[in-house]
């Protein structure tokens, strides 16, 4: 299996995901227009889909000073990931790496890095011990 890093545009909110229309929920404009995005940047890179199970690290990059809650980001950019044919299934996602970032470019965006899934050990199992 081979590895894949990406600089993606910053996604909405989970806030702004999803919209209910006529009783069910829907992805939003935005999250449509997001994924559609990201499809289009990621089409032609080789190697893909990434087989097997994934190690996902995100490196996320704010476009303003606003709070914001780290996890509102995984979603929509695993979901734009998924659509754009870099994996099959988010299922696949075994271990998901959030870290949130200074400002340091305008509009923001998100480093992605996609590495094969290990195990880790800690230092007390291979003693045979519990942890």
């Amino acid at each position: 299996m081979t590895t894949a890093q990406f600089a993606l545009p910053y996604p909405p909110s989970i806030n702004h995901y999803y919209r209910v229309f006529r009783n069910r929920t829907v992805i939003s404009a935005e999250g449509r227009a997001f994924r559609e995005t990201v499809i289009q940047q990621l089409r032609s890179e080789k190697g893909l889909p990434l087989l097997g199970t994934l190690d996902v690290a995100l490196s996320i990059h704010p476009p303003d000073r606003r709070r914001r809650d780290v996890d509102n980001v995984q979603k929509a950019l695993l979901d734009a990931l998924q659509h754009a044919g870099v994996f099959a299934d988010d299922n696949q996602v075994k271990r998901l790496v959030s870290e949130m970032m200074d400002v340091d470019r305008a509009g923001g965006f998100v480093a992605v890095d996609i590495q094969p899934y290990c195990v880790r050990v800690t230092a007390a199992e291979t003693k045979g011990e519990e942890t």
